[in-house]
């Protein structure tokens, strides 16, 4: 008898605890893994407009490295989050994030790049939406070979610097999709040089591009393509100090980021040529509804969600930017 109304308490206690924890304001997390890019920022500045939105708090951290990655997810728990969206520093962290998750209790959606298991493979059970990342890496090349053609330029002389970042499946991918193109408009693969970057921001471009300039001085033409608007400015900027400008060198980024935004505000313009925008707004806004939905609503996301982008140059960038709602 005593027994049994101990179970009974006991299941009392729970439901009384599940339904306060059901009354808690919603909290989402958003862990990024670089804050200081403007892709990021502005993926949280467009999350921050469904928190407001739907009435629920934003919880956002940087993330740089694995270490700090495992004390956010503590963090979002102490803090009574109750899911969050996730750019981990590095893909193959994904089976820790899945652990963590399961034992704070958190729901978990990735964002931009996809977790992987020890194999390399997807994790089937966290909700992921990113961009189709080979073929936005085709429409670099092919906007790369439609301006090569417009300004005369022969394929056969001109050296192709493949900003590479490889340990990234999405950027190895946007790389080779750009690759590929360009190969396909009869770029010769001998011409193709590769700057390895230390880590995605403009800086580590620049340091890799000098290093692939010195190197193959024989061309005295470019085109820059790598995995994101940083990582072509950073060879822009390495080319022009080498006196590599706008009639001599040809960029296209990925991401319509600021940064690209910046460049072509100048008033002359740059070698900086296009980007590819991605809508930031679908990454951060769309992501942060969906684990608010998972949450309150008890509505998973899709299990993969892909973007695609527009190539956007100086001449259109009112426009296309009115088309992605920016």
């Amino acid at each position: 008898m005593i027994q049994r109304r101990e179970a009974l308490l006991g299941a009392t206690l729970l439901l009384l605890a599940g339904g306060a924890r059901a009354a808690d304001p919603v909290k989402i997390g958003f862990l990024v893994k670089q804050a200081e890019e403007p892709w990021f920022q502005d993926e949280w500045r467009f999350a921050e407009t469904a928190a407001k939105e739907k009435g629920f708090t934003l919880v956002k951290i940087g993330i740089p490295n694995g270490e700090k990655m495992m004390a956010a997810m503590d963090n979002l728990a102490a803090q009574k989050v109750q899911g969050f969206v996730i750019c981990a520093p590095d893909v193959k962290l994904g089976v820790a994030v899945e652990r963590a998750a399961k034992r704070l209790g958190l729901k978990v959606m990735s964002v931009d790049d996809q977790l992987v298991d020890g194999a390399g493979k997807p994790i089937a059970g966290i909700p992921h939406m990113g961009i189709s990342a080979y073929e936005i890496g085709k429409q670099v090349g092919q906007g790369l070979a439609e301006e090569i053609k417009a300004r005369g330029w022969t394929l056969a002389e001109l050296g192709a610097l493949r900003m590479a970042f490889d340990q990234l499946p999405t950027a190895r991918e946007r790389t080779q999709g750009a690759l590929d193109a360009l190969k396909a408009a009869g770029l010769p693969l001998a011409n193709v040089v590769d700057a390895p970057q230390a880590k995605t921001d403009t800086e580590s471009a620049f340091n890799a591009a000098n290093i692939a300039f010195t190197k193959n001085a024989r061309f005295k033409r470019w085109v820059a393509f790598g995995m994101n608007d940083e990582a072509v400015l950073g060879a822009v900027r390495a080319g022009e100090g080498r006196g590599l400008k706008q009639e001599a060198m040809l960029g296209i980024g990925i991401g319509g980021s600021q940064t690209a935004l910046n460049e072509f505000a100048k008033p002359n313009p740059t070698a900086f040529f296009g980007t590819v925008l991605i809508s930031p707004k679908r990454h951060g806004y769309e992501t942060a509804l969906m684990v608010y939905q998972w949450v309150a609503e008890n509505r998973a996301p899709a299990a993969l969600t892909l973007t695609n982008g527009v190539l956007m140059t100086r001449r259109n960038q009112v426009e296309v930017r009115k088309q992605m709602g920016l």
